[in-house]
């Protein structure tokens, strides 16, 4: 099975690393959409079947915080998993991500096998 995933962050760089991160760690990817702020991501998620997002915190029009906020209030989008990519590491910061809803945290830099992990772990796939 092939997992279609959206990553949104401001930075094309950064989501074009994240894709080709994700093709190398033995994740079955369906598509891969990309959305440059959380306004974006919403629409994406309104628009195409996604099975996790990526996300950032920082970014302009909407923050990732914003998106996975209003992502809990919908009925359709509130069960697709999360996981945040963000520079912002602080404890307190990751606990209140986590209290809404975020599946996992991946700091930035990140290493290519935390991504693998937690996809694994999230989508519940095994390793090849």
């Amino acid at each position: 099975m092939a997992f279609n995933i959206l990553i949104v962050d401001d930075s094309m760089t950064v989501r074009k690393v994240i894709e080709k991160t994700l093709r190398m760690a033995d994740i079955p990817l369906g598509d891969v959409f990309h959305a440059s702020n959380g306004q974006q991501g919403l629409d994406a998620l309104a628009s195409n079947w996604i099975d996790l997002v990526f996300a950032d915190i920082n970014m302009p029009v909407m923050t990732g915080v914003e998106m996975i906020q209003k992502m809990a209030e919908d009925g359709v989008t509130k069960s697709i998993p999360v996981v945040v990519v963000s520079t912002e590491g602080s404890a307190t910061r990751i606990e209140e991500l986590k209290d809404h809803g975020v599946a996992a945290y991946i700091r930035k830099p990140f290493k290519a096998e935390q991504f693998s992990t937690v996809v694994h772990e999230i989508l519940g796939t095994t390793h090849a």
